[in-house]
């Protein structure tokens, strides 16, 4: 990969550096370190819950935690769950502030967390099933409304709404929301859940999320934007348990969502280091074994699909986001090997590529020296950093367009 074809991804910056009487800092050395990323390198991290909240025993929270660290030690977005059995499997008993608890604890460590999802017709509350539809959708209204607004600073990013394209034909069992998608549509269902998350969160970044990656979801984006529906992003699920798409179909998804002009989140991103699940299997929840082994050979395999995934993801000027769906194999969806880590938290290979990725090869630190009038210049990629100066450290972002900026050490 050629530095031009991530130009997009970083910036130019020049920077005065002056003391507290505002006298310029001139001919000394400074370091430029790169803390975080613009760009949101995440996993599905649900571990988080029990280690910011110490709701597991001694031993088993340890454990947590050491993998937790590896996790830190990379990344810079989270997914939390909010899917309504769980979260509030009795009605208005939510656990609010459990989740609430792991949104902050993340949102300290310099973590973007993300809610997923805020409806859906998979892991929807059972207790819907007790009213009729008009009943239904003021619950998933209020529902919404009270995510939303008790989350609000801590959680501004959600997948508003899941899977939609086969929302209103699911037939796996009953429930409400299917059932209301069949009286709203699918443009009408999405546009009613975008414009009541917006009302409660206007600055929010609000998501359409599938794992249909045919013209369908093309179609429905199309209906939705024509509609009037505020997408802030695309959100492509690409759970690949049977095989890697490689470059091929990874470009022409790319081409044929990049028409909308809006940003795009892979947002829930599988691959595994054993077996492939096989072809036939048209469900992958329906693919359930014993076991499913990590192997070396398969590990290297894994290693190397990931660099290339996110080499081509990241030169790509529209896409903002990818998340790893299972950071562990230790309770992996589908027991699927698809972690960056093995079930006893050693790292396998692809977590010390993606790790060399975002830390060294797409990050910036630089030494340079202050001139005469205590300026700075650099090039570097977009994000926040530290300055520092002998002893003093001072934090500044390097975002696109930036004009000259003072800074006091």
């Amino acid at each position: 990969m050629s530095v031009n074809e991530l130009a997009h991804r970083k910036a130019s910056k020049t920077i005065k550096l002056v003391d507290a009487s505002g006298n310029p800092v001139t001919g000394k050395e400074i370091s430029l370190k790169q803390t975080n990323h613009k760009f949101l390198f995440g996993c599905g991290i649900f571990d988080a819950i029990e280690v910011a909240n110490k709701s597991v025993r001694e031993d088993r929270l340890a454990f947590l935690e050491q993998q937790v660290d590896k996790f830190l030690d990379v990344f810079n977005s989270a997914t939390l769950p909010f899917y309504w059995a769980l979260f509030e499997p009795k009605k208005g008993k939510p656990r609010t502030n459990e989740l609430k608890t792991a949104a902050q604890w993340l949102k300290d460590r310099n973590v973007a967390v993300k809610g997923h999802p805020l409806c859906w017709h998979t892991l929807t509350a059972p207790w819907l099933l007790d009213m009729n539809n008009e009943e239904i959708l003021k619950a998933q209204f209020d529902r919404i409304e009270r995510d939303v607004s008790d989350f609000k600073g801590v959680i501004d990013t959600w997948d508003v709404i899941n899977e939609v394209v086969i929302m209103p034909i699911f037939d796996k069992y009953d429930n409400g929301i299917t059932r209301i998608s069949k009286d709203l549509s699918r443009v009408g269902i999405i546009k009613a859940m975008f414009e009541k998350t917006r009302e409660f969160n206007p600055n929010a970044t609000l998501l359409l999320n599938d794992f249909n990656t045919s013209v369908n979801y093309e179609i429905l984006i199309d209906g939705c934007l024509q509609a009037g529906v505020p997408i802030d992003a695309i959100g492509i699920q690409s759970h690949q348990h049977q095989g890697y798409w490689g470059r091929e179909k990874l470009e022409d998804v790319l081409d044929r969502f990049s028409s909308f002009g809006l940003p795009i989140h892979f947002t829930e991103n599988t691959l595994t280091s054993g077996h492939v699940m096989p072809a036939d299997i048209v469900d992958l929840n329906d693919y359930q074994i014993a076991e499913w082994p990590s192997t070396p050979e398969f590990e290297e395999r894994q290693a190397k699909e990931v660099e290339e995934m996110y080499s081509i993801l990241f030169e790509h000027p529209l896409v903002e986001a990818i998340t790893t769906w299972s950071f562990s194999d230790d309770g992996a969806w589908l027991g699927a090997p698809a972690g960056f880590l093995r079930k006893d938290n050693s790292p396998k290979p692809a977590y010390e590529k993606v790790k060399k990725l975002i830390k060294e090869d797409w990050s910036t630190n630089v030494v340079c020296q202050t001139d005469d009038n205590g300026f700075v210049s650099f090039e570097g990629f977009l994000g926040e950093y530290d300055l520092v100066c002998g002893e003093k450290t001072v934090n500044f972002k390097l975002e696109q367009n930036t004009e000259i900026e003072q800074l006091v050490i």
